[in-house]
């Protein structure tokens, strides 16, 4: 059976990997990336060269973002995009393209005041001392600065130009004094607010040219800058292929969905930009193998990073990684079932099979937003699988909306539910739930149970959470991390497919003994 789990993440038109590709060479282009306007002029190019001077060979990411970001408006003369945000993983080059844009810009330039912000003064003063300088000075363009490193008083300073490239401290205070021209901050995951952006936009606003551009590597929870700036970012991209808008802000981010597998080359191509450049796959596959997975997701895929959710007694999740089986496939007699997340905003179908070792196959095989597809879903599913049963819970749960639009369709509960036929509505009450939650932790902590890793149903069991009934629990869709229809789903199908589906083949092997 062919899973079809929807990817929850935007995808771009295919129109921009192709101009990706004939602009520059680039085969992993950006999810969410603003696309080139050839018919606005550049400075690109130009930074491409303060880059090889640098001694960098410019990699086709970065040119692409470098010609976007510095992109003219052909009827102002100015840049199209006041901000340029850059969200990539680690190790791809990063460090050498926001130098090289900052290098363009005092080299340019007369009287620019370009300042740099990290975590920390104390890491901005490392990076800009040990990185930014100590590369300019051993390259072609070491005879054209000079650097002052007095302490509160950092700078490379273009002696032609008189611009300089200084430093400042992630405080409100932040950039105050003379205008800003270029302001740069790196390592954004580590702001958990916006104070720097706040500090450094009025020193902007009477530069014509001025640009802020920020970088960063996947953050956590606390990232909140960082977050509110991705989610932004999407948001423009999305809408500037809906409207043909542009705006403002120029947006760069390479990620890879959490339904990818960290340990498939592949999903390194759609995340790696520098892939097959300076970083290869045995480097990753290395640093798979020594990370913790969760770090590895934030540095090398670009995910956020979540703060693991306690663990709650009645669910064995430790148990779950184990029991992955990514060659598990449906086999022989199946049984469906379907659930609803409590908003309604999504809804899952799951399968269950047993395999010939007699451990159950566990799998979501649909899964989209609302729930307007599910009744045709299933009527299709039941065509294709002709299934024991579909499973679907009622006495309150959200699920139980769709039992008479099921009915409609022709997916029939039996006049009596001891003696199913092929096909018809299991209706779940409180105490067939409670029991199916039950059995199927023992299923886990038993080992009788496989799946497949899938993203979603993999959240659910991690964030599940319970409440009592009687003496029992069951799985509370109020309380729990995250949306667990996926987990619903798959446990009232197990139970369909091992409780009720006997009675199905029971009463087929009565009618073949009398025929």
């Amino acid at each position: 059976m062919t899973t079809t789990t929807a990817s929850e993440t935007w995808t771009p038109p295919s129109e921009f990997a192709a101009q990706c590709l004939d602009l520059y060479g680039l085969t992993c282009p950006p999810r969410w990336g603003t696309p080139r306007r050839p018919e606005f002029p550049s400075l690109g190019p130009r930074a491409w060269t303060v880059m090889e001077r640098l001694g960098f060979e410019p990699m086709p990411w970065q040119k692409y973002v470098l010609d976007v970001g510095l992109e003219i408006n052909p009827e102002t003369g100015l840049f199209t995009h006041r901000e340029v945000g850059l969200s990539v993983p680690r190790q791809q080059g990063k460090t050498q393209q926001i130098l090289t844009v900052m290098t363009h810009r005092i080299a340019a330039w007369q009287r620019q005041n370009v300042v740099y912000a990290a975590q920390t003064r104390g890491m901005a003063r490392q990076r800009w001392e040990d990185e930014f300088l100590v590369t300019i000075e051993g390259s072609e363009l070491g005879n054209r600065i000079r650097s002052r490193k007095s302490n509160g008083n950092e700078a490379i300073i273009w002696t032609k130009t008189r611009s300089k490239l200084g430093i400042t401290a992630n405080t409100e205070k932040a950039g105050h004094g003379p205008a800003l021209d270029l302001g740069v901050i790196d390592e954004a995951f580590a702001h958990e607010d916006d104070r720097l952006e706040q500090a450094f936009s009025p020193a902007m606003l009477t530069r014509a040219m001025a640009q802020l551009w920020w970088a960063s590597a996947g953050g956590t929870e606390k990232s909140v800058w960082l977050n509110k700036k991705r989610a932004a970012g999407r948001a423009h991209i999305e809408q500037l292929w809906e409207s043909g808008a542009h705006p403002s802000v120029a947006y760069f981010e390479w990620f890879a969905p959490d339904d990818l597998p960290r340990d498939d080359p592949e999903t390194w191509r759609t995340a790696l930009p520098a892939l097959g450049y300076t970083v290869t796959e045995d480097i990753i596959r290395s640093e798979l193998e020594k990370m913790d997975p969760a770090e590895f997701d934030r540095a090398y895929l670009n995910r956020t990073r979540k703060q693991a959710p306690p663990v709650d007694p009645n669910v064995p999740k430790l148990k779950w990684p184990g029991l992955a089986d990514a060659k598990s496939r449906v086999t022989g007699d199946v049984a469906l079932a379907v659930d609803v997340s409590q908003d309604r905003s999504t809804a899952s179908i799951g399968v269950a099979s047993q395999r010939p070792d007699g451990r159950v196959h566990l799998e979501i095989v649909d899964r989209r937003p609302g729930t307007s597809w599910v009744v045709p879903a299933l009527v299709k599913l039941k065509q294709l699988h002709d299934p024991l049963l579909i499973a679907i819970a009622s006495g309150g749960a959200p699920a139980g909306s769709l039992v008479d639009a099921l009915v409609s369709a022709g997916i029939t509960a039996p006049e009596d539910k001891a003696r199913p036929h092929r096909g018809h509505l299991a209706v779940l009450r409180t105490y067939d739930v409670v029991e199916a939650c039950g059995q199927f932790a023992d299923a886990l902590n038993q080992g009788t149970a496989v799946h497949l890793d899938q993203a979603p149903l993999t959240a659910a069991v991690n964030g599940a959470r319970t409440r009592r009934v009687g003496d029992a629990w069951t799985l509370d869709r109020t309380t729990s991390l995250v949306d667990v229809a996926p987990l619903v789903a798959v446990t009232l199908a197990r139970w369909a497919l091992l409780i009720r589906g006997p009675a199905v083949l029971d009463d087929y092997d009565a009618l073949d003994s009398v025929l």
